[in-house]
């Protein structure tokens, strides 16, 4: 609804509110697990203990879900993808006044990510902390490993009336500030790519309404996939997944362009669509045919501590034998199993970015060989030079150093772009007039 009504800027605003009550609803989590538990000490002894603690996973096998290269390599195509070719996020930047501010919001996310990141892997030690003799999953007390979270805080805040709907409006924060600003970008896109182009003649007030039209038709499409994703094993790994399949292919046909001055529209097309076709196969696959637990090495879990009935105990327990190990009669749906289903289609699913935009670049680059790509007459002055880089800058002034101490000064200045459309018009506009009123004050001091 205020997605509907507020737009962009109440998008941001509410973002912004929202963050503190998700930050607080995980400081709850933690303070109150920390004094259960008699200190933080313990807690990660105990995750310790029970193997929650490794860091040391240098595994360079692909098909291991959690490795360190994993992180490194898929984790930095996906995030790129996210932070670089983003609609949601490119808005958020074109929202700002100067490039300058677009950076420094970029800094400030930084930070607050690492505190919305570092507190929720600390709640869920808190959680294995506290459960770690009875895990209320394999107990019976809950039905699906994502209802851990609000089974603890039900747990231990019921004696704190309004804490636990502290917790509840934080898990709804984080849900509004992603979908909010996606339905927003959606609408944007739609109205500014597809239907202003081919209406003209349309007025503001006009192309209003639609906006708003398609923000409400993007919101009833979004609470539709929403029974979807409750047909994933991880809402987390389903989304990080599907940012991978539609953002690595996105982020190789930006890289496409400016990394490759023979890349061409055609090729650009065609290694779009063949990364989205290849992305979504990997990514389909392992939907259908899930990883065995060989590969992903599902921690053990306890119910050993659990006050419950004998035959309960017996019916979750061979649960958990069932997850933890392959039984009879799922043997034979494994000897079915294609041959694929053990190599790519178990690939860890952060690394589906990365195969989305090598593929993209692959099929970009051999396509527009083919078609005449080396044949183009382009503007030098537009494709990425040495002289972008910092690193360049700082070390070409050093290495300038005369022999008498004096430095050498690079005679060098970022290019500066016509008002064309070759740089965001907005940015411009501001800079501008940043320059006019520096301007203006000096005359003025003179």
């Amino acid at each position: 609804f205020f997605s509907l009504q507020g737009g962009l800027k109440a998008v941001v605003w509410t973002d912004v509110f929202q963050v503190g009550i998700m930050i607080a609803g995980f400081a709850s989590i933690i303070i109150r697990s920390v004094l259960i538990q008699g200190g933080i000490g313990n807690i990660l002894n105990d995750a310790y203990h029970g193997g929650r603690l490794n860091f040391w996973e240098f595994d360079p096998n692909p098909l291991r879900r959690h490795t360190f290269w994993t992180f490194i390599f898929g984790g930095t195509f996906t995030w790129i993808s996210i932070y670089g070719v983003n609609q949601s996020q490119v808005q958020r930047y074109l929202s700002c006044k100067t490039r300058l501010q677009a950076k420094l919001s970029l800094y400030v996310n930084l930070l607050g990510l690492w505190i919305i990141l570092s507190s929720a892997v600390f709640s869920g030690l808190c959680i294995y902390s506290i459960y770690k003799d009875c895990d209320p999953w394999t107990a019976g007390a809950v039905s699906a490993p994502d209802q851990i979270v609000p089974y603890l805080v039900l747990d231990i805040l019921r004696d704190f009336p309004g804490v636990p709907g502290l917790f509840v409006a934080s898990a709804y924060s984080g849900t509004l500030s992603t979908v909010s600003s996606s339905i927003n970008a959606l609408a944007t896109v739609t109205i500014e790519d597809l239907i202003k182009p081919h209406t003209p003649a349309s007025s503001e007030r006009t192309l209003s309404w639609l906006s708003k039209g398609m923000s409400l038709l993007y919101g009833i499409l979004c609470i539709g996939m929403a029974a979807l994703a409750s047909q994933m094993e991880s809402l987390i790994q389903g989304a990080l997944s599907l940012f991978g399949i539609i953002g690595g292919p996105l982020l190789g046909l930006f890289s496409l362009g400016i990394l490759f001055p023979c890349a061409n529209s055609t090729g650009g097309i065609v290694g779009l669509l063949s990364g989205f076709a290849f992305s979504l196969w990997v990514g389909i696959g392992a939907q259908v045919y899930p990883p065995l637990p060989e590969r992903t090495l599902p921690l053990s879990l306890s119910i050993a501590g659990c006050n419950i009935s004998t035959s309960v105990m017996e019916t979750n327990w061979t649960a958990v034998t069932e997850t933890m190990h392959v039984t009879n009669q799922s043997q034979t749906d494994v000897n079915n199993r294609p041959e694929l289903a053990d190599t790519l289609y178990s690939l860890s699913y952060l690394y589906f970015s990365t195969i989305g935009t090598l593929t993209v670049l692959a099929v970009g680059l051999v396509v527009s060989l083919l078609t005449g790509g080396k044949k183009q007459d382009l503007n030098p002055e537009l494709l990425l030079r040495k002289e972008d880089f910092f690193f360049y800058t700082f070390i070409s002034s050093h290495a300038n150093n005369k022999k008498d101490g004096t430095v050498e000064v690079l005679n060098w200045k970022p290019l500066s772009y016509p008002m064309n459309g070759i740089e965001n018009a907005a940015f411009n506009h501001a800079e501008m007039n940043i320059t006019e009123q520096e301007e203006k004050l000096k005359v003025t001091h003179i």
